[in-house]
C-alpha cells in the first residue's frame, strides 16, 4: 500500500500525555474514517514534517540515565535453543535453533533498556524469555532474590504480576470476542488484586490513564483504531502495577505522529508508576528518545551495549556502525548532504549452524582468522560501553590487530599462547565495573 504524498495527519490533544491522541471519543464518518469531535482542537502536519524525533520532542524531552540506578533485573549468560524434528512416524531432533546463545545485561529501577537488531536477532525471544512465556534453555534472570528461569509455573504466578509484556501486534494481541473491560480486568480477577466490585472502576481508571474514553469499556477491539489498540495493550500491562515491562515493538505498527504520542505516554507512565523498561524496536530514533542504554543484537548474541551518547555518536562494533549508517537522516536530506552508508556483504547464517567463532565475521571487512577461531567476550571498554569485537574500534579508526590477544592468552592468529592465561576473569558479568579495558593502552583503566 501506498502512502498519499499530499496526505495531512491530524493530532489531537488529550488531558494524558503531551501530542497524545486517538482518545476513544473519535467517532466514524458515514465513510467509516475517524472525525474528531468540535470539542477537539486539531492540528494538521504535513507528511514530510512527520519526523519522530521533532514529534516526540514536542512533548517530552529524551529520557536521562541514572548511572547510580540499581538493577531491577540482571540477566546472565542466557539461551533459547528451539529443538528441529525430524519428520516421520519417529521425530528426533535433528538440532537446536540458538533463539539467544549466552545474552547477559542489567536493567535499571526506573530505566529503560533498548533491544535494536535486524529481524531474526533473538530480539522478541528474549522479551518472550523474560516474562517467562518460554522456559530458558540455560542462563538466569534475578528478579528481586528470585531466579526466574528456574522457577516452576506455579512459583512464578505471584511474581508474573510484577513483570508485564506490551506485544508487538495491537491487532491480533486482543481477543476480537472479549470487551475492553474484560480484556483489561482478566489479570486484576485472576490474581484477585480487588474485589470484583471494583473490577469495573479499577479498568475505567486505567483506559483514562492510557488516554482512552472511561466509557469505552464495553466495546471489542474492532470498534477502535490502531493507537487505540495500542493503549489498551499498554493499560492490561498495567493492570497489576508492573516493576518490569516488556516493550516489543509495541509502535512499529503505528504511523509517526501516533508512534510519538504512544512513546511520550510511556514516558509518563514511567515517570508516574517508576517502571522498568525493557524497550525492543528496529527504530533507531525511537529507541535513542526513550532509551538511555541500548543493547545491539546479532544472531542471537549481544555484540554491543552502553549509554545512548556512545552507541549512537562512537560505536565500536562494524556491526553498529553498519546498522547506523542505514538509518535515513530526514534533516541531512533536507539539506541535500547523504551519509555515507555502510553495505554489508552476504546473508544473515543460519542459528541452526552459526559460523564459529564470531558470529559476525562472515559479513565483516575486518575478520582475520581469529574471528573464526575464538568468540571475541562482551569486553567493557568504557565507563558504560562494551563491545564484542576483536578489532573493535570507531569508525575509521579499527586497529590492524586483535585487542584482545592478552586478555584471552592467544595471539593473533587466535592459537592458544604456551603458558599464557586469561588476564580478565570478568568478561561475562552483567552491567558495568568502575576498571575497563583500555583499547588504546592495552591496559585496565579508570577506577
Amino acid at each position: 500500500m501506498t502512502q498519499d504524498p499530499n496526505a495531512r495527519a491530524q493530532i489531537e490533544p488529550t488531558e494524558v500525555g503531551a501530542n497524545a491522541a486517538e482518545t476513544g471519543d473519535r467517532q466514524l464518518t458515514a465513510e467509516g474514517s475517524p472525525e474528531t469531535p468540535d470539542a477537539y482542537g486539531s492540528h494538521e502536519i504535513s507528511i514530510q514534517d512527520l519526523d519522530f524525533a521533532t514529534l516526540a520532542e514536542q512533548g517530552h524531552t529524551a529520557t536521562k540515565l541514572d548511572p547510580l540506578a540499581p538493577a531491577v533485573l540482571s540477566v546472565d549468560n542466557l539461551k533459547m535453543y528451539f529443538p528441529v524434528k525430524s519428520s516421520g512416524v519417529v521425530r528426533r531432533t535433528i538440532g537446536h535453533v540458538q533463539a539467544v546463545d549466552g545474552i547477559s545485561f542489567e536493567v535499571p529501577k526506573g530505566g529503560s533498556l533498548g533491544l535494536v537488531g535486524e529481524s531474526g536477532c533473538g530480539k522478541s525471544t528474549t522479551g518472550r524469555l523474560i516474562t517467562r512465556l518460554y522456559k530458558p534453555t540455560g542462563g538466569s534472570m534475578m528478579f528481586q532474590g528470585h531466579d526466574l528461569a528456574k522457577l516452576s509455573s506455579r512459583e512464578m504466578k505471584p511474581l508474573r504480576r510484577d513483570v508485564q509484556m506490551i506485544f508487538q501486534d495491537p491487532y491480533t494481541s486482543l481477543n476480537p470476542r472479549h470487551t475492553v473491560g474484560t480484556i483489561v480486568g482478566a489479570a486484576l480477577e485472576v490474581h484477585k488484586i480487588v474485589p470484583k466490585n471494583k473490577v469495573l472502576p479499577r479498568v475505567q481508571e486505567l483506559l483514562e490513564i492510557v488516554g482512552l474514553n472511561p466509557e469505552h469499556y464495553n466495546r471489542y477491539p474492532n470498534e477502535f483504531s490502531g493507537g487505540q489498540r495500542q493503549r489498551i495493550g499498554i493499560a492490561r500491562a498495567l493492570t497489576l502495577n508492573p516493576k518490569v515491562l516488556v516493550a516489543d515493538e509495541p509502535v512499529s505498527a503505528l504511523d509517526v505522529s501516533i508512534q510519538a504520542q504512544v512513546v511520550n505516554l510511556l514516558q509518563d507512565i514511567q515517570t508516574e508508576f517508576d517502571v522498568s523498561f525493557l524497550f525492543i524496536a528496529h527504530d533507531l530514533a525511537i529507541v535513542r528518545h526513550f532509551c538511555p542504554e541500548v543493547a545491539v543484537m546479532y544472531l542471537g548474541k549481544i555484540v554491543e551495549i552502553g549509554d545512548r551518547e556512545t552507541i549512537y555518536g562512537r560505536p565500536h562494533h562494524p556491526y553498529t556502525q553498519a546498522l547506523l549508517s542505514a538509518v535515513p537522516d530526514v534533516k541531512q536530506a533536507a539539506i541535500g548532504g547523504r551519509r555515507e552508508r555502510i553495505r554489508l556483504e552476504g546473508d544473515v547464517p543460519s542459528p541452526i549452524n552459526p559460523p564459529s567463532g564470531c558470529r559476525f565475521r562472515t559479513r565483516c571487512q575486518f575478520a582475520q582468522e581469529i574471528c573464526a577461531k575464538v568468540e571475541p567476550p562482551l569486553l567493557q571498554i568504557g565507563p558504560r560501553h562494551k563491545a564484542a569485537c576483536h578489532f573493535a574500534g570507531e569508525l575509521g579508526s579499527h586497529p590492524a590487530t586483535p585487542v584482545t590477544t592478552q586478555l584471552l592468552g592467544v595471539d593473533d592468529q587466535g592459537s592458544p599462547v604456551a603458558g599464557a592465561t586469561p588476564t580478565n576473569t570478568q568478561l561475562t558479568i552483567p552491567g558495568y565495573e568502575e576498571t575497563w579495558y583500555d583499547l588504546k593502552t592495552k591496559q585496565t583503566t579508570g577506577g
